[in-house]
């Protein structure tokens, strides 16, 4: 877990990240260090207990009040507020700790709020915008300037001024000095390479630098792709893949926050200066190179460069045989954790190398099937990074990341053919991902094969959360695992930590299309469809050629009754099955009954009984609930994959009081 203690928490609902952005970065241009879910869990942490750890050591507490907190009755706020207040009962009344935000027109006598923040003054920032004068405030609180004082009689709206009255100041604690001193004494050390940037006073000491103010998270770090100097384009998939290696290395590092695949990825073939792509992707340093392979070796130049002030901070240039890439990846890792001042925790090679190869050919199979696999459009992609996975497995039969990829692919490709395909591919996949995690029991990537095969493949929901829990506790630093975890917690119901987990999976990939449109699915679920759509326009402005992007928004449209713009977004990519059914559906509501039953006619010649719970969907909504629940009982006894989103489909919501829609649910023993 991440030995930082930050001297300001920031807890709010999932709805109002955005304010709590704003008022996080204002402080952070003040110097004042802020602890932000979104953006400070890095690598090695474990979410919850670390929550807790920053509740428990913080110097201040600031809850963001709103119509959302106040309309939510459960959400994970409310444990952290929870926690805050039993916290707030040991510290006197005299002390600040506890410093209530409200962002909108909530007013405090309706707020659902425990009676202790009632004792304290609150501070209105509409939206989120934060003045000077509220900066300036936390600082001195901070600082100890400021007392929090006693229990206020004042009227409720003196109490919510922007600038509360200031109470007679009395000297701070030795406990929260020593707090802030430690805080100060962590930063001055771990994030040296950043000081220039958080020099924000004037030799007054009264102005604040302004709350625009490049202030990334500490320990935040980019791979841009190492540039192809082989002669050959077609070697180009080598520095590609070897970026990526280079780049999960990194992320295995504890307290390192390493911006995803994707987003790095985006910069390629730009040429882009440093600072453009710092604050892209709002990360404080950047490591960038070349790569050039002849034959069996291959000459590696790296350098790291702090990205707010532009100076380098470390560079080498590595000659290795192929051979030798797994060593080579813990060295670079090594050397520029060290450039950062960063502390490198347990066995750093250990959890690099695992699961990995010596084998240059298998190495070579290998990041071939992960070029194809990540670039993918249809299932003709999949299907080559499955022969590539293949390959490397037969060069080198105990490589358990080729396994634990190749269970991954099998997967969704059964989720995307027809027939005794389907649980062919299945059962591999699962046999994929129990030999990954024989060869090696700590791979993440194992376990996170094994939970998509228990969701997708045997629909046991309870064993495959047990797997996505341990693949997120063993890498709670990658992006594609915290992504899946997000979208199976809000399948099964549990919307607030979806959401949470799949922001947090675009807060570390924030350029991957999967990463959006896998928050517009969750946010769909959770019935909060006119975020979906937002989320699935952002989708698309980063890959306009996926044709899921146009089905799905297409549906976010037709469930906020916007028909004509269903129809228009659906027949983007009108022969891709799941636009088929998305216009079967709005074809109904917009009176072509015909034009309907030929979509789904074409649904039925193409896939057959394999789209069982397809067909329930578009029956259920075409108001057909006998033929509704015949397909649904169907896909049961099929075992249809579809069924994982049985729990949460806002589809299937008028089936909900029939007794045989029960029973299913029953069968399929969801979480509670």
């Amino acid at each position: 877990m991440s030995g930082i203690s930050y001297a300001v928490f920031l807890s709010y609902a999932s709805q109002d990240a955005e304010a709590a952005q704003k008022i996080c970065e204002a402080l952070r241009a003040a110097g004042i260090e802020v602890f932000l879910d979104q953006s400070e869990l890095r690598g090695g942490d474990a979410w919850d207990q670390s929550i807790r750890k920053q509740i428990k050591t913080c110097a201040l507490f600031v809850p963001i009040i709103s119509k959302h907190t106040h309309e939510r009755a459960e959400g994970y706020f409310r444990l952290e507020w929870k926690l805050a207040v039993d916290r707030s009962h040991l510290i006197t009344s005299h002390k600040a700790f506890l410093l209530p935000v409200v962002i909108d027109e909530t007013s405090e006598e309706e707020e659902h709020v425990p009676d202790k923040f009632r004792e304290v003054q609150w501070t209105r920032l509409p939206g989120g915008v934060t003045p000077p004068a509220f900066v300036e405030r936390v600082r001195r609180l901070l600082s100890g300037e400021l007392s929090q004082g006693p229990p206020s009689t004042e009227s409720t709206a003196a109490r919510l001024s922007a600038r509360p009255t200031t109470r007679k100041p009395v000297l701070a604690s030795w406990r929260l000095k020593a707090a802030l001193l430690a805080t100060i004494a962590v930063v001055i050390v771990a994030l040296g390479y950043l000081v220039a940037n958080r020099l924000v006073f004037s030799k007054r000491g009264a102005e604040v630098a302004p709350a625009t103010a490049f202030a990334p998270p500490p320990h935040s770090i980019a791979v841009l792709p190492f540039v192809n100097m082989s002669g050959d384009k077609e070697q180009e998939y080598f520095s590609d893949g070897l970026t990526e290696e280079i780049l999960n290395s990194l992320a295995r590092v504890n307290e390192l926050q390493v911006a995803a695949r994707t987003s790095s990825f985006s910069f390629q073939g730009e040429h882009p200066d440093i600072a453009t792509v710092a604050h892209k992707l709002n990360v404080g340093a950047i490591l960038e190179g070349s790569v050039r392979r002849s034959g069996n070796t291959v000459r590696i130049t790296a350098q790291l460069i702090n990205a707010v002030t532009g100076f380098h901070l470390w560079s080498e240039t590595y000659d290795r045989d192929l051979g030798d890439v797994l060593k080579l990846q813990t060295d670079i890792a090594n050397a520029v954790a060290g450039a950062l001042r960063v502390s490198l925790l347990g066995q750093l090679a250990a959890k690099i190398e695992l699961g990995g190869t010596h084998n240059p050919a298998a190495l070579d199979a290998y990041l071939r099937g992960r070029k194809a696999y990540i670039a993918r459009h249809d299932v003709k992609d999949v299907q080559t990074a499955i022969a590539a996975y293949t390959k490397a497995i037969g060069l080198d039969p105990n490589y358990g990341l080729a396994f634990a990829n190749r269970s991954l692919a099998l997967n969704v490709y059964a989720g995307e053919t027809s027939g005794p395909e389907v649980h062919e591919s299945f059962d591999k996949a699962q046999a994929d991902a129990l030999k990954a995690i024989a060869l090696a029991p700590d791979l993440a990537e194992g376990h996170l094969a094994l939970a998509a095969y228990f969701n997708s493949g045997l629909l046991d929901f309870i064993r495959a959360n047990e797997e996505y829990e341990r693949a997120l506790a063993l890498e709670p630093g990658n992006s594609r695992i915290m992504g899946n975890y997000g979208a199976f917690a809000a399948l099964m119901g549990r919307t607030e930590a979806g959401i949470t987990a799949t922001r947090r999976a675009l807060a570390l990939d924030p350029l991957n299309r999967a990463n959006a449109g896998s928050l517009g699915g969750v946010l769909l679920m959770a019935r909060q469809y006119d975020k979906a759509l937002a989320a699935y326009l952002d989708a698309l402005a980063l890959d306009p050629e996926w044709p899921d992007l146009y089905a799905n928004r297409g549906l976010a449209y037709y469930l906020l009754g916007d028909f004509e713009r269903a129809r228009a977004s659906c027949e983007t990519k009108p022969d891709f099955w799941l636009s088929q059914q998305c216009l079967a559906v709005i074809y109904d509501k917009l009176g072509r009954h015909s034009d309907a039953e030929a979509e789904l006619a074409k649904l039925k010649a193409a896939l057959g009984d394999a789209a069982a719970y397809q067909y329930a969907e578009i029956y259920a909504q075409f108001g057909n609930r006998a033929k509704a629940l015949g397909w649904l009982e169907t896909a049961l006894r099929l075992r249809d994959p579809g069924l994982e989103n049985l729990k949460t489909d806002p589809l299937m919501d008028p089936l909900r009081q029939e007794p045989r829609f029960q029973a299913v649910m029953r069968e399929l023993k969801f979480p509670t």
